[in-house]
């Protein structure tokens, strides 16, 4: 047993000074990423959380799916998933957790912390005092977790905020903005009304239903709003294209509320309205009489805490604009990309008269984020990551989301772990050098800039002679797949090269005599995959029945891009798709995706900045086959050399080796002049780009990506033996670090594909 006698004095906590190289605040997708890839590169690391989880607006506290560029396979951006860290985090999931359990993916970032030596970690710790050396250098920070009942004092080189209300940034005194600028001080057209629109996005909290299977009774606690005022209040509650009594969890992002107070100092007071809101609303299912079939349901999960927006936003070296993103304008400093659209709600939330819950435009692609958007000029020690980096509002609109805050945060971390290594401090990365080191980390480690000049290409590989079993030359798409109905237009993307269009043959029928319709398309910017340019229209005479149609095009493709092969609209007409999966091939329709206000075509009111488009869209697995067609001359760029450089994901072509599907065991073997030393091996493979693997709730097809390798073993050429083999890949990036240097003329890499419909492919190798 153990008494404590009284003393008359005070006591205090227990208290333990915590001294590392980098200190990450904030555990949300932004700072987890942050903290990883310090980590991995050799940096001590404390990642300090207040809550019991990581993932912020991700985890099972929340319940918001991660999403970014790829904007639910909603708009125009191919191949757009984010990369690195982020990547790694959602394919585990999807892996490990396709259905989407919210509590599952908590295990799923704990176990990618937790792998980390590097990294200490401190849940359920809430920081409330900076300490400063001098008048721009944070030395330390002070914590306290009431579950320990300990106080923590971190010491660190350099500091991360990634608290999404920006507290460190806040208590050291950095320059800050909260709301929305004038329209005139940065030529913003899309800059709300601040006094009908508002300033602010709100906080929003979900909530999880069930079918019980018996009849469930519901009480509503007093502090619920009634029914009566839920329908004179709440005016989207009997809008079929908001409401369905059957949804739950983030369907519910509209139950919003917030944008007029004070959203970290009233907190509170929005969480108990919220609470008001879902209760009122769930007795108004239950108990009003207006639904069927919900006797059975029950209410399973209320969120505790609200999911945030919009806080604090920081002032850095530069602050990202509307013009950033619409006119996706280049920066020499890219470390991060967006693509979700300029998404603003108006500040009434739930309570607004808008017909509208948000407005959403789109840009024809993603957009470069500069490294400049991280750092302040006010704290040299500290970095900005997740919401409340360096934007405008009306930029913050699209910034602002899980994916793209994730990849600044790995921008962040790498960065501050070549100012711990370099002895640099984080202004001085800007220097034309030292910016593209930290650029060549980033791809290195999956990370992808967009419209930048800096990749990576790398120097044994480039040495080596490089041979391979077979290379696809793509004449065929084969006709072994349903007909589709072209109540939709659907398009075919094609990479060629510049110069004369392949002859396409395609295989369409028709119920009766008709004309047929196709356009050859190709983006005005060949990285983008709008396909805003009509080069050609050809109209096609369909007689009843099926039809061999045969395309000769006789317009001149500028430069190496993506061809859309547009077969419009027709209520008489289908067309045979194929069952074959290609890497960096992808069909597309012109159709609606509601959830991202796309209505098939961008048409915004007045002079907003934004442009007119149409959307073409692929659809999910197991539907989105290819359109089967022949292709002659043969499509020509899947080769070898395409495994040497960066990007390893298509943009203007696919940039990827791909083996001839008739090759039985893919190989690829790496031969020098000169025996060489070679201590680690990294493979990038093809997890499908475009899946936007929304990390709760949706639930996917595919656990494992079809393009994916599966198998591969690694051996000494010089003699056959197996170096390494790898049985069961689901991941995009493997690196294979050897437990011993291996000295050898040759390498030879032998692959198996997961589905027999998808031929072997490889975005990439390097060796060191």
């Amino acid at each position: 047993m153990i008494e404590s006698l009284f003393t008359g004095e005070r006591r205090s906590h227990k208290k333990i000074q915590v001294d590392v190289d980098f200190v990450v605040a904030g555990g949300g997708m932004a700072g987890v990423c942050a903290a990883i890839s310090a980590a991995r590169a050799g940096v001590k690391v404390a990642l300090i959380q207040d809550r019991p989880v990581l993932g912020g607006n991700a985890s099972s506290e929340v319940r918001l799916w991660i999403l970014g560029a790829t904007s639910h396979m909603g708009n125009n951006n191919r191949w757009a998933r984010e990369g690195g860290i982020i990547d790694e985090i959602l394919v585990e999931n999807t892996y490990r957790n396709k259905e989407g359990n919210p509590v599952l993916f908590d295990t799923v970032v704990l176990d990618k912390v937790l792998a980390e030596k590097n990294i200490s970690l401190f849940l359920n710790t809430v920081i409330f005092e900076v300490q400063k050396s001098d008048e721009k250098r944070i030395s330390s920070i002070t914590a306290f977790n009431p579950q320990n009942q300990t106080e923590y004092i971190f010491r660190g080189k350099y500091f991360c905020d990634a608290t999404g209300d920006g507290l460190i940034g806040y208590l050291a005194g950095a320059t800050y903005r909260v709301g929305a600028e004038d329209r005139e001080e940065f030529n913003e057209r899309f800059a709300p009304d601040k006094n009908g629109f508002g300033e602010k996005l709100g906080h929003s909290i979900f909530f999880y239903t069930k079918d019980a299977g018996r009849p469930v009774k519901f009480v509503a606690p007093k502090f619920a709003m009634s029914k009566e005022e839920i329908v004179k209040h709440v005016n989207r509650i009997d809008n079929p294209d908001y409401f369905n009594p059957r949804q739950l969890g983030c369907k519910f992002w509209w139950i919003e509320y917030g944008g007029r107070l004070d959203t970290i100092y009233e907190a509170e007071e929005i969480k108990y309205t919220l609470w008001k809101v879902i209760y009122g609303i769930w007795d108004y299912i239950k108990n009003s009489g207006k639904f069927e079939d919900v006797e059975n349901l029950m209410l399973e999960w209320v969120g505790n805490i609200p999911g945030k927006r919009e806080s604090r936003r920081f002032v850095g070296y530069y602050m990202l604009k509307q013009q950033d993103i619409v006119e996706q304008r280049t920066h020499p400093d890219v470390v991060a990309y967006g693509g979700w659209s300029l998404d603003l709600h108006p500040a009434d939330g739930v309570f607004g008269k808008s017909k509208k819950a948000c407005h959403q435009w789109h840009s024809k692609g993603v957009y470069q984020i500069p490294y400049r958007c991280y750092i302040t000029p006010d704290v040299e020690n500290m970095f900005l990551a997740g919401r409340i980096i360096s934007a405008s509002h009306v930029a913050f609109a699209s910034s602002r989301v899980m994916a793209t805050s994730a990849t600044g945060g790995q921008a962040v971390g790498t960065a501050a772990a070549l100012c711990i290594h370099e002895g640099y401090t984080p202004v001085q990365l800007l220097d034309q050098d030292k910016i593209k080191l930290l650029q060549l980390n980033l791809i290195k480690q999956g990370a992808y800039l967009p419209q930048s000049e800096i990749q990576y290409e790398n120097d044994l590989l480039k040495e080596a002679e490089i041979q391979v079993s077979s290379e696809l030359k793509l004449s065929e798409i084969p006709f072994d797949g349903p007909w589709k109905s072209l109540e939709q237009s659907v398009a075919q993307m094609l990479p060629v090269t510049a110069g004369k269009m392949p002859e396409i043959r395609v295989r369409m029928s028709a119920v009766k005599e008709a004309k047929q319709i196709v356009e050859l398309r190709i983006s005005s910017k060949p990285f983008n995959h709008t396909p805003d340019i009509t080069l050609e229209t050809i109209v096609v005479d369909l007689k009843e029945g099926e039809n061999d149609v045969m395309l000769t095009f006789t317009a001149t493709i500028p430069a190496t891009c993506y061809v859309f092969i547009c077969f419009m609209n027709n209520q008489l007409a289908c067309i045979q798709t194929s069952q074959r999966l290609i890497t960096g091939l992808v069909s597309v329709f012109n159709k609606i995706v509601p959830a991202v206000s796309n209505w098939g075509k961008q048409d915004p009111p007045g002079d907003i900045g934004v442009e007119t488009f149409e959307f073409w869209c692929p659809e999910r697995r197991p539907q989105g086959q290819n359109i089967a067609m022949q292709i002659h001359p043969a499509i020509d760029c899947f080769s070898k050399e395409n495994l040497k450089t960066s990007p390893y994901r298509p943009v203007e072509k696919p940039n990827a080796w791909v083996a001839d599907l008739k090759d039985k065991l893919p190989t690829i073997t790496i031969t020098w002049e000169e025996p060489k030393e070679i201590n680690e091996i990294t493979l990038f493979t093809d997890t499908d780009r475009d899946h936007p693997m929304e990390s709760v709730q949706w639930g996917h097809w595919d656990n494992r990506m079809p393009f994916c390798i599966k198998s591969y073993t690694i051996k000494n050429g010089d003699n056959d033996s197996v170096v390494y083999s790898e049985e069961n890949n689901f991941q995009t990036i493997n690196r294979i670090v050897l437990d011993q240097p291996l000295y050898a003329h040759t390498l030879k890499i032998e692959f198996e594909s997961y589905s027999v419909s998808a031929p072997v492919s490889l975005f990439g190798i390097f060796i060191i």
